[in-house]
């Protein structure tokens, strides 16, 4: 990646040479970044505090699953650019669990105390029961005051790239646009004291 080959083509090279198994690939494919984009990525990054009085866009299939992650002990990896990732590949057949509440609790304890001046919950509308879910964290926020909206849309990695405001994405295309960018799973691990895995 380094030389200048794309992610992809990258990934795939070093694993057909190796003989990896899909789910090494995977691994690959979410960890590893030049180092010239990590370094990018790195500079937009804030911590929490720096969210005080701003607005705050959340992707939250993203933070949601990689917090369900973490929570129920799924593999979570630091990555190259310094957010955490995990390789469960939801998204399209994501359902609810037991511990999707527990998540959200976390996301939401965790903004309450930034006192950030809005949050924005986006929600892909494609994947099932995605207003159920809106309506479930409009409630959870409502519970903490915190002031802000969760809604479904079509159209989300969009809306986060133009949306001008601090995202929470460890997506790679939505950091890249993004001018600021926050890890909520990232940083409810430093909280909990969860050591993610690191790739040697």
């Amino acid at each position: 990646m380094d030389r200048g080959y794309p992610n992809d083509t990258a990934v795939r090279y070093v694993s057909d040479h190796h003989r990896l198994p899909e789910g090494q690939r995977i691994v690959l494919l979410r960890t590893i970044v030049s180092a010239e984009r990590a370094q990018r990525r790195m500079a937009k990054a804030l911590r929490l505090h720096a969210l005080r009085g701003r607005a705050v866009f959340v992707d939250g299939y993203n933070a949601l699953i990689t917090t369900e992650s973490l929570l129920a002990g799924f593999p979570v990896y630091l990555c190259d650019d310094g957010f955490l990732r995990d390789t469960r590949g939801f998204f399209k057949s994501y359902k609810e669990s037991r511990i999707t509440v527990s998540a959200l609790c976390e996301i939401f304890d965790l903004l309450a105390q930034a006192l950030p001046s809005r949050v924005e919950v986006l929600l892909d509308q494609q994947i099932s029961r995605s207003g159920e879910l809106a309506k479930e964290a409009r409630s959870l926020m409502a519970e903490r005051d915190l002031p802000g909206e969760a809604r479904c849309a079509r159209d989300v990695d969009h809306q986060l790239k133009v949306c001008g405001s601090i995202v929470a994405s460890s997506d790679g295309n939505v950091i890249d646009a993004a001018s600021s960018v926050i890890d909520l799973p990232g940083e409810i691990a430093r909280e909990r004291g969860i050591s993610p895995l690191l790739l040697e």
